[in-house]
């Protein structure tokens, strides 16, 4: 059995800090450019506290890959 991973496409979450990347996204949205709806963006106070629990439970959700940026 085969699977064609042709047209896969990764869940991802994104854990962005506000005071770093998250201007990166938000520039993305002010600018109007598109980026794929398969990525979610979540905004958080500091990357540097993102809870391993979060990151876990975006796995259980479904998730395959998760990003954590600073």
């Amino acid at each position: 059995m085969s699977i064609d991973t042709k047209d896969f496409q990764p869940k991802i979450v994104g854990f962005t800090c506000n005071w770093c990347s998250y201007a990166g996204a938000d520039l993305a949205g002010v600018s109007r450019m598109k980026y794929p709806s398969n990525i979610r963006v979540i905004r958080v106070p500091c990357s540097g506290r993102v809870n391993p629990q979060f990151v876990l439970r975006a796995f259980q959700k479904g998730a395959d890959s998760v990003l954590v940026s600073g």
